[in-house]
């Protein structure tokens, strides 16, 4: 009797908990890809480049992998793929993940001296995918510029922990979550049914019957590429602006922003609601060095009224009033835990994923409709003392469905890159204004996007 031959399974690991609303949000406009930049100060090698990528794709594990559909969920799978860096000729951000092919799930490209990774958002988040930059660049570095010595370097570099594991099944289904009392239970049981419970932890629950939020409307790129905006300043002259109004950086910003989109739409009556999207990331709350994705969403929304001035202080403080509750331990871990339950509850693991599908778009579609503008600030990043003078800049940005943007500050520079679907920049137009009449010398650069600017080139 023939033995039968034993098949070799790849590695593979479960979606995380943030993974599946991306897979679900994702368009031919919104391909959940961001991108990281760094500016050197020597012209890309891209043979050096690739022999750095070479290096550090072989510590990060969770980086081979592709993603896979499977009847009741998707995976990623380990693959023995390997990356080729590319010239950065393309539109940013385009997708990754294709149904039909086995395809990486990042990419690294290059342009005169700047070096960028892409990463689709169900691979890593923000936090994760700056840790490989940082390794990428790194060792780059020490391939450019041979004065750099290896020991050297080695002593200044950061670990970074490149592991695959889930930190939302880790902290929020540990032994007792998997076994609710009943006190747990029936404080679930107020959540109605599952699927508006999944909507309502994804965001908080919007009284639409009462408030009418505002959507930014313009005129689309001709061919879905992002409209994007960069802006360098003084990362301490913006800081003193969100001390004046005693708020976080990022809480004054997005008071300006929302500022600047009313100011520049001509269709804003002034009795509407803005809302906004703040990620945030839970390793500040929660111990985890993992490469995947770990943050959650918090919203905040702001109703102009013709009773009051609509100044930008109100909104700073009404942001803060907002924001502050939602950003505690004990709030942050309440909230995952609900979410992790419904996720793994028996019934739920048994919808097969198309039906799952469905579901998770339709659970988006009406988030969309309840926000008017997204933003997210990384903070500050650093790389090995030794080679940090050997990058000039940092960008961030990310595919846009609504107007929004990406913050990052790197040594004394601040950098804000705003992303758009539409082709107008007036808002940005009107953001900059507010600072350089604050006093803040701002740099601005605009990418092309339409066939006039772009000289007929699509």
């Amino acid at each position: 009797m023939k033995k039968r031959k034993r098949i070799k399974r790849n590695n593979w690991v479960r979606l995380d908990n943030a993974s599946n609303i991306f897979l679900a949000a994702m368009s031919n406009r919104d391909s959940k890809v961001f991108r990281f930049s760094a500016e050197v100060t020597k012209t890309v090698d891209p043979d050096l480049l690739q022999q750095a990528l070479n290096k550090v794709y072989e510590d990060y594990k969770l980086y081979h992998s592709v993603l896979r559909r499977g009847v009741f969920w998707y995976y990623l799978e380990e693959s023995d793929l390997k990356p080729t860096v590319r010239l950065d000729i393309n539109p940013t951000c385009e997708p990754l993940y294709h149904f039909d092919r086995r395809d990486l799930l990042f990419r690294v490209v290059y342009w005169k001296k700047r070096i960028s990774i892409e990463v689709f958002h169900v691979l890593s988040d923000g936090t994760g995918a700056m840790w490989f930059l940082q390794d990428l660049l790194a060792e780059y570095l020490r391939l450019r510029h041979p004065e750099i010595e290896t020991d050297a370097l080695l002593k200044s570099t950061y670990i970074h922990d490149k592991s695959s594991e889930d930190s939302f099944f880790r902290h929020f289904r540990s032994k007792e979550q998997r076994n609710f009392n009943k006190a747990t239970q029936s404080a679930l049981e107020k959540f109605g049914d599952v699927s508006a419970k999944a909507k309502n932890l994804l965001f908080p629950k919007v009284e639409t019957d009462t408030k009418k939020v505002y959507h930014y409307k313009g005129t689309y790129t001709p061919d879905n590429r992002p409209r994007i905006v960069e802006m360098e300043m003084p990362v301490q002259s913006i800081i003193q602006l969100a001390k004046r109004e005693k708020v976080s950086l990022t809480l004054y910003l997005t008071a300006l922003f929302m500022e600047s989109v009313r100011k520049s739409a001509p269709d804003f009556r002034g009795n509407e609601t803005m809302a906004v999207s703040v990620p945030v990331n839970l390793r500040q709350f929660f111990p985890s060095e993992s490469a995947r994705n770990f943050f959650a969403v918090t919203r905040l929304e702001y109703t102009y009224k013709e009773d009051r001035e609509n100044t930008l202080s109100e909104i700073c403080a009404e942001m803060k009033e907002q924001f502050d509750p939602q950003l505690t331990k004990e709030h942050l871990q309440t909230l995952l835990t609900r979410l992790i339950y419904y996720e793994y509850h028996p019934v739920g693991r048994l919808v097969p994923r198309p039906i799952k599908d469905i579901a998770l778009k339709i659970i988006n579609y009406n988030n969309n409709r309840s926000l008017t503008l997204a933003v997210s600030n990384l903070g500050r990043v650093s790389f090995p003392e030794i080679v940090d003078p050997l990058i000039k800049q940092v960008y961030f940005h990310t595919i846009a469905v609504r107007p929004q943007f990406c913050a990052i500050s790197h040594n004394d520079i601040f950098t804000i890159s705003f992303t758009s679907p539409y082709i107008e920049t007036a808002i940005y137009q009107q953001f900059a204004s507010h600072l350089t009449k604050e006093g803040i010398p701002v740099t601005v650069t605009v990418n092309k996007v339409t066939e006039e600017e772009l000289g007929g080139v699509h």
